[in-house]
């Protein structure tokens, strides 16, 4: 997305990396236009969220990888209450349950594009879309996801 236009509004806060930093480099790749996700080096296994240990195997040999932003539809909600002051307006907004095959189907949470009214049909395929906000008081991108 880009001319500031934005699919959340603003006021919201700006989501950061965790005061440990394991998330860095998922934040850092999606200002970069790519999507970032862990891969154990000893089982390979791809997993979500960032952890110090593989969910797999318990190795601490986790690397950092870039993956496709594609997957499907594994769930979703139609969100009809606000959880913040600055959604009040919002409402309601879809939330997808994004299963990436390609990646362990490992699976990511995030906002549906388009209309809040449209049809969602599980398994669904959808692309991340990469929604950056660089005039914020502290700069983010989100992935948003749409149906293909």
């Amino acid at each position: 997305m880009s001319n500031n236009t934005f699919y959340l509004p603003e006021g919201l806060p700006s989501p950061m990396a965790t005061r440990d930093g394991i998330d860095e480099p998922y934040w850092q790749g999606l200002r970069d236009n790519q999507l970032m996700v862990q891969r154990c080096n000893d089982c390979q296994q791809w997993q979500w969220g960032p952890e110090w240990i593989c969910h797999a195997c318990r190795s601490f040999d986790i690397a950092w990888s870039e993956i496709e932003s594609k997957g499907v539809i594994y769930s979703w909600e139609r969100v009809w209450h606000p959880v913040h002051p600055a959604l009040q307006e919002h409402c309601p907004y879809i939330v997808v349950l994004v299963e990436l095959p390609h990646a362990n189907n490992i699976r990511m949470v995030g906002n549906l594009l388009g209309d809040a009214q449209q049809d969602i049909n599980i398994g669904s395929p959808v692309t991340g879309v990469f929604e950056h906000h660089p005039n914020a008081k502290t700069p983010f991108t989100l992935l948003q996801w749409q149906t293909v």
